[in-house]
C-alpha cells in the first residue's frame, strides 16, 4: 500500500485580515504558524518520507520546507492539482461580506451544488485532488508520500475516501499543521488518522511550562547578601 500523509499548512498572516486568501500571492506563515511548522517538522523527522509534494502557494511551501529541513535529500515538488480551491472573484474579499451572499449558505449546507464566480465548483475541487492522490498512489507504490495542502481540499478528499457525501464534508475538522493519513492499495482504501495535532499540543504545553517557569523565577525573592557587620 501507498501511505499518504495529508498535511494542512500552518497558520498564515492573512487570517487576521478577515479575508478569503485563495490563490492570492504573498500569503506567508505568521509567527504562530512558523512555530507550528517547526513542531510539525520535528514530528516527522524520524519518518521514512520518500516523496514530498506541496501546493505552490507560499504558506504550503513554507510548511513543506519545515518538513524538508529534517529530510535534506528530499525535493519539494510543487503541484497545482493539490492547490487551494479556485475561489475566482471571491478571492481577497472580506468573509463578513461573503457570508451575506446566497451562495455562501449553499457552500455551507449543500456544497455539492456550489460554484464560485469565475472559479470552480466544489465538486470539481474534490475530484481534482482525489484524482491526483490516486495518480500519486500509482506512481509511488508502497512509499510514504507527504502532501501539503489546504483545509477544504483535505476535508473533501477525506470525505471522498470515507464514503461521505460532499454535502457533509464540513463536519470534518482539519486544523493548521495537522496530519491526516490514507492507506491506498488494491481494493478498499483506508483512512488511518484524521486531524492529528499531538505535536501542536505538545508544543503548546512546553510553551506554557516555559512561561510558568519564567514567571516563577521573576516572582521568587532573592536572598539578601549579608553585610560585613552581619557576618561578624
Amino acid at each position: 500500500m501507498t501511505h499518504i500523509l495529508l498535511v494542512r499548512h500552518a497558520e498564515n498572516e492573512f487570517v487576521k485580515t478577515g479575508k478569503l486568501a485563495g490563490w492570492l500571492p504573498d500569503v506567508h506563515l505568521n509567527d504562530a504558524g512558523k512555530a507550528q511548522a517547526e513542531a510539525l517538522g520535528k514530528r516527522l523527522a524520524d519518518t521514512s518520507i520518500k516523496h514530498l509534494y506541496a501546493s505552490p502557494l507560499e504558506r504550503t511551501m513554507e510548511t513543506a520546507e519545515a518538513i524538508r529541513q529534517h529530510h535534506p535529500a528530499l525535493e519539494i515538488r510543487q503541484n497545482s492539482a493539490i492547490g487551494e480551491v479556485r475561489y475566482g472573484d471571491w478571492e481577497g474579499q472580506k468573509i463578513a461580506d461573503l457570508t451575506r451572499r446566497k451562495m455562501w449558505h449553499v457552500i455551507q449546507e449543500y456544497p455539492s451544488r456550489a460554484s464560485f464566480p469565475n472559479g470552480e465548483t466544489m465538486r470539481e475541487a474534490q475530484m481534482r485532488i482525489a484524482d491526483e492522490i490516486e495518480r500519486l498512489a500509482l506512481l509511488h507504490p508502497r512509499d510514504l508520500v507527504v502532501i501539503v495542502s489546504h483545509a477544504d481540499l483535505i476535508k473533501m478528499v477525506l470525505a471522498h475516501y470515507l464514503g461521505m457525501h460532499l454535502d457533509n464534508f464540513q463536519r470534518i475538522v482539519v486544523s493548521p499543521a495537522s496530519i491526516s493519513s490514507l492507506m491506498l492499495g488494491y481494493g478498499r482504501p483506508y483512512v488511518a488518522t484524521m486531524n492529528d495535532v499531538a505535536h501542536i499540543a505538545q508544543m503548546e504545553r512546553e510553551h506554557k511550562k516555559a512561561e510558568a517557569a519564567a514567571q516563577q523565577t521573576e516572582s521568587t525573592p532573592t536572598e539578601p547578601t549579608p553585610t560585613n557587620e552581619a557576618a561578624r
